[in-house]
């Protein structure tokens, strides 16, 4: 069976340190479910993909397939943090 992704959970990166950024998958405001680690990313990435987007909606076109999510910021356990959720 093909995997479906859960269109109510959002990409979540927090810094971690000078040259890293953790990456996450889940639902920042679900305190019950704690977000899914899936690696890190080089700052110089992150900061590329902070230069491309902007907060509130966004919209990507990769191919003929168009993405529509929103982009904002919070505060998870005192360490600022950018979400990007589906729109």
């Amino acid at each position: 069976m093909p995997h479906t992704p859960d269109s109510s959970l959002a990409l979540v990166m927090m810094r971690r340190g000078t040259d890293v950024c953790a990456v996450y998958i889940g639902d920042p405001a679900d305190e019950d479910n704690e977000l899914t680690g899936h690696g890190t990313i080089a700052v110089g990435v992150a900061d590329e993909i902070l230069e491309l987007t902007h907060a509130g909606l966004n919209r990507i076109t990769v191919g003929d397939q168009t993405y529509r999510f929103v982009r904002s910021f919070t505060h998870i356990a005192d360490v600022g943090t950018v979400i990007f959720a589906p729109a």
